[in-house]
């Protein structure tokens, strides 16, 4: 395959990953309040469980989730009261303390979670196994192209929306600033839950 030919992928899986959402928009808040370093395992716990997600869609595994509706509806319920948690988290959560070891950001563990229960992410790499399946010569060699081009642009994305965040802590001062930002952001994380439930 010609990188030419892959171009419409890393097209699709950039525009896909960019857009805001749940994920981006807990990028966001943990680099404001835990800075680019501490955010990292939750940026790798998304980036792996996407790629994951791409090779499951690629090897038909998905089809699973979609045929048993009992357990789909299990991880929706499961993942928005935890994305519910975390928004009323953050919307509570006040000036941010970089230095301070107390807090702590969404562990990889919880990232992994929270991406591995995402309709969006089945959504967009179920369309890309099926849209791009002629790029590889089997279902192997199309998993590890889907995999590694949505994880490297999940990476990417979200380290963008990370250092969003982390420019937003040192140019907002006030504390009426960041309560506003804090529950601007916690909104937008629990209007992202409806997205789930689509």
């Amino acid at each position: 395959m010609s990188p030419e030919s892959i171009m419409p992928l890393i097209a699709f899986a950039a525009i896909s990953t960019v857009t805001p959402g749940a994920t981006t928009t807990l990028a966001t808040a943990s680099g404001a309040h835990f800075g680019f370093r501490r955010s990292l395992p939750f940026m790798i716990g998304v980036a792996i469980g996407l790629a994951g997600m791409a090779v499951a869609a690629a090897a038909g595994l998905a089809g699973l989730l979609l045929a048993m509706p009992s357990l789909e509806f299990a991880m929706k319920l499961a993942g928005s009261a935890y994305l519910l948690w975390l928004a009323i988290r953050i919307g509570r959560s006040g000036r941010p303390h970089l230095d301070r070891s107390i807090a702590k950001p969404t562990s990889f563990a919880g990232a992994l979670w929270i991406q591995l229960q995402n309709p969006k992410g089945w959504a967009m790499t179920l369309g890309a196994a099926a849209s791009f399946g002629e790029l590889a010569r089997g279902a192997g060699e199309l998993a590890a192209l889907l995999g590694t081009v949505f994880g490297v642009l999940a990476l990417l994305s979200l380290m963008l929306w990370c250092v969003a965040g982390l420019l937003l802590a040192r140019l907002l001062t006030q504390a009426w600033q960041w309560r506003a930002l804090n529950i601007a952001l916690a909104l937008a994380l629990a209007a992202s839950i409806a997205t789930m439930w689509r």
